[in-house]
């Protein structure tokens, strides 16, 4: 099986398709500024889950967080979750610049 990955940013998500297939498989959803990607949703269709799509969607948008030197704020558990699989993603991860506190 294999998995293409595009990102699609009119409609602000990465886009999974399995063999060829019109009919998208998985979604990432994004919210992207100039410093940052934020992850908020992703989701895999119920016939694809547990075939690797969902890391297929995670490994090329995180590869092109990379090569936009993005920070990523991965508040989709399924995002988290990955990353927190795969430590060499960790790098990616937003830190507060702020040195505010209470």
């Amino acid at each position: 099986m294999t998995v293409e990955v595009s990102d699609v940013p009119e409609a602000k998500r990465y886009e999974a398709r399995v063999d060829g297939e019109t009919k998208v498989a998985g979604i990432a959803e994004y919210i992207r500024t100039t410093e940052l990607i934020a992850f908020v949703h992703t989701e895999v269709e119920p016939e694809c889950e547990g075939k690797g799509v969902g890391s297929a969607l995670a490994r090329t948008a995180l590869d092109e967080a990379r090569g936009a030197n993005l920070r990523v704020l991965a508040t989709c558990p399924f995002f988290a979750g990955w990353i927190g699989r795969h430590p060499e993603y960790r790098d990616l991860l937003y830190q507060s610049r702020s040195k505010v506190s209470d």
